[in-house]
């Protein structure tokens, strides 16, 4: 314990102040990942000529490459690490969200084109061309976006362990995920203004400066973290009371589970236990609803409603969406009150919790036949499923803390992560795939026609993707087991 620390006085409350660091990651990540899906539409796709599928495969690879490096990006920061390996990580993710911009000019220089103009009015080979060559820069920036942004749940979620007591987690954890909803919040009202602004002033076709700008807030983040972290125990800003608080899970344990807490898990022994298995497959089925929902909105406005990303109505649209989602920050909470009410342990509370937000996302089987009255209705019952979405997040991260040592926290939360990952990857892929065959061929489903009957399929997959996953984590774990070495 530092020489620093009052051994006595009001208890600290530091660890709230580490919270807020996780919240400012949390948004600056979510902000890197809107750029794309809020310019690619009206910016960026008549620049290169990209269709839905080619938008489709760079958010599809996206995810795939995002999962793989979730795998080692735990293992990374367990070795490596809280402190450092959160450095490397938003380090990493900021430089590759800034590298987005460099995509244009390279492809330019490649082709041998003078200008946007140029690209803009190419046919036939050249504008495929066009397309290939930047759709495959795109999907080089993405990947280094993605290895970087992989280190950041895993890393949240281990310093979550390090700082607040079991019940306090999943509170905790939804106050700084809520960092995804306010990213994905101020995104779409800053992103497109910004590229309209640089397009105006004929800074390039304007895109390239918002990527430039969202992804240089991750820098600044790296300078607060380097100087407000260190381990509770090793904090000068916490003191003994606060630091008692932090350790009372250990006191409480048996002695068997708190003399386990240091020893260390192996990569593959994670992979021996159900509990691992229950938290892959909750996040293998819900994942790609949220990034689905974070990635094709935008479009989808565009495509079904006529509302451009840089309109004030799509501008709107998207920021009351995300608006609704704040609602999430309730979902943490919720669990506490079981416990409180109940005496149940921390598992079951979550599992209960969690029940109740898988039924939230039924609401989608709604949005598309609803759309018809109007389009406030989707973006309202997306709003619902998304804050229903981020407060299954919060419990299903905190169940990791609940069952598994620290020292394996960052590398079960990977090997989820690459699950959710691969989910993602498929509803993203198929989702594109579906909206370019659907838009060409005038497809009907359901008595909706042409790209409608695609987002309604996918709609309907989003629904049911929770109540799924809570069934069959249920039945790998029925019952709060923690995890002795």
């Amino acid at each position: 314990m530092s020489t620093n620390q009052n051994a006595f006085g009001k208890m600290t409350n530091y660890r709230w102040s580490i919270c807020a660091l996780l919240f400012f990651a949390t948004t600056v990540n979510y902000l890197d990942r809107q750029v794309l899906s809020l310019t690619w539409k009206d910016f960026i796709a008549p620049e290169f000529h990209w269709t839905d599928s080619d938008y489709g495969t760079i958010t599809a690879l996206f995810s795939i490459f995002y999962a793989i490096s979730m795998l080692f990006a735990g293992r990374f920061i367990d070795w490596m690490g809280t402190k450092k390996g959160f450095l490397w990580a938003i380090g990493v993710w900021s430089l590759g969200a800034v590298a987005h911009a460099a995509c244009g000019w390279l492809t330019e220089v490649y082709l041998g084109y003078n200008s946007v103009a140029e690209m803009v009015g190419a046919t036939g080979q050249a504008a495929l061309a066009i397309s290939t060559i930047s759709v495959n820069l795109f999907i080089v920036a993405r990947f280094i976006l993605a290895v970087g942004e992989a280190g950041n749940f895993p890393a949240a979620i281990k310093v979550t362990a390090e700082y607040f007591p079991k019940k306090d987690r999943a509170f905790s954890t939804s106050i700084w995920n809520l960092g995804a909803t306010i990213g994905a919040l101020a995104a779409p009202v800053t992103i497109p203004l910004i590229a309209r602004y640089f397009k105006g002033i004929g800074v390039g076709n304007g895109w390239e400066m918002a990527f430039i700008i969202i992804g240089a807030l991750g820098f600044v983040w790296m300078g607060l973290w380097v100087f407000m972290y260190d381990k509770p125990e090793k904090c000068a800003k916490v003191n003994k009371s606060e630091l008692e608080y932090i350790n009372q899970d250990e006191a409480a344990e048996p002695v068997a589970v708190a003399e386990s807490v240091e020893k260390k898990m192996s990569f593959a022994q994670c992979f021996t236990y159900r509990q691992t298995w229950a938290f892959a497959f909750g996040k293998f089925m819900t994942d790609g609803v949220w990034w689905f929902f974070l990635f094709w909105t935008p479009a989808y406005i565009s495509d079904v409603y006529g509302f451009s990303s840089d309109s004030p109505t799509g501008m709107l649209l998207i920021f009351v969406l995300y608006l609704i989602t704040v609602l999430s920050i309730f979902g943490g909470k919720l669990p506490t009150i079981i416990m409180a009410r109940t005496g149940m342990d921390p598992y079951a509370s979550r599992m209960r919790a969690m029940l109740i937000f898988a039924f939230f996302p039924l609401l989608a089987l709604f949005a598309q036949p609803l759309g018809n009255i109007s389009y406030w209705f989707p973006i309202i019952i997306i709003g619902i499923a998304g804050a229903a979405h981020q407060s299954w997040s919060a419990n299903i991260f905190s169940t990791i803390g609940d069952m598994f040592p620290k020292t394996a926290i960052a590398t079960v939360t990977g090997i989820g992560g690459m699950a959710g990952g691969v989910g993602s990857f498929i509803i993203n892929k198929g989702s594109g795939m579906l909206f370019t065959y659907a838009g060409e061929t005038n497809m009907t489903f359901m008595g909706f026609e042409g790209k409608p009957a695609g987002y309604f399929i996918i709609f309907c997959v989003c629904a049911v993707a929770y109540l799924i996953g809570w069934t069959v984590m249920k039945i790998l774990v029925p019952k709060y087991k923690p995890i002795v070495l």
